[in-house]
């Protein structure tokens, strides 16, 4: 399926590792050219680096994202996109005793990083009638466990953004929508469940871990964890023109571990 994303240019947040750096190989893969974004030139640069050595187009871009002069770089270095997925994220640890300065802390970084991407980047959109936003979520959002209640609280928020830009870009070739994973096996989560399970006494083998954590302790209905590259293809998905009758909505991505109906 030709999803047309060749000649699109494509800027992905927090693409210098993990989700977002697959997400930007995806985008590559299918022919556009990918701009990475990290906050740091070295990590930044390998990683737009690697996508050229598998021949994809990419370049990169280094900027604070919870500040509005770091926007206005990410801005200026980049130029006008046709996608932006909105990938930046931090969960970090808390609990109800945590500071209201770390609640402020996780909606800088978690909302208002994707609401300066957005103010920066889909006005030039608007002007030439195309354009694509995916922001990324959790499916905390309707799943939010006790630990780490400012980083669900804030995650919970992107919900409504996606949906309220969808209405406020109505008409103009626009389409916004958010991603949600579930638990996904990423070099950090696979390391945090195999110490897990040495610390238990039980099988550190990955197959044993991952069986056990998807049907026991996180369960699913698939019986695995997911892989970032399921995430990149959907986003990659979206960000197509054959996504163009998609808009204002959330995809859940998470083997069906959700409990909700819709």
């Amino acid at each position: 399926m030709d999803l047309g994303l060749s000649g699109r240019t494509a800027l992905v947040t927090g693409s210098h590792r993990g989700t977002g750096r697959e997400i930007a190989k995806g985008l590559a893969r299918e022919g556009a050219e990918v701009v990475v974004h990290g906050f740091d030139e070295e990590p930044a640069a390998a990683a737009a680096l690697a996508i050229r050595e598998a021949g994809g187009d990419a370049r990169h871009v280094v900027g604070e994202l919870t500040d509005d002069e770091g926007a206005r770089a990410i801005r200026e270095q980049t130029g006008a996109v046709d996608v932006l997925v909105a990938n930046y994220g931090v969960a970090e640890a808390g609990n109800w005793q945590s500071p209201a300065a770390d609640w402020i802390d996780q909606y800088e970084k978690n909302v208002l990083s994707a609401v300066r991407m957005i103010q920066a980047f889909v006005p030039a959109m608007r002007e030439r009638g195309f354009g694509r936003v995916v922001l990324l979520g959790t499916i905390g959002s309707t799943r939010p466990a006790a630990r780490m209640p400012h980083y669900y609280a804030a995650k919970s928020a992107l919900p409504s953004v996606c949906l309220s830009l969808a209405k406020d870009l109505a008409g103009t070739g626009i389409t916004v929508n958010l991603v949600s994973p579930g638990i996904l096996a990423t070099d950090e989560v696979r390391a945090s469940l195999t110490e897990r399970a040495r610390r238990k006494g039980k099988s550190t083998d990955w197959a044993d871990v991952e069986h056990d954590a998807a049907t026991s302790w996180m369960p699913n209905l698939v019986g695995r964890l997911g892989r970032t590259a399921e995430v990149a293809d959907l986003v990659a998905f979206l960000a197509s023109d054959r996504a163009g009758f998609l808009t204002g909505t959330q995809w859940r991505i998470d083997g069906g571990a959700s409990d909700v109906a819709l």
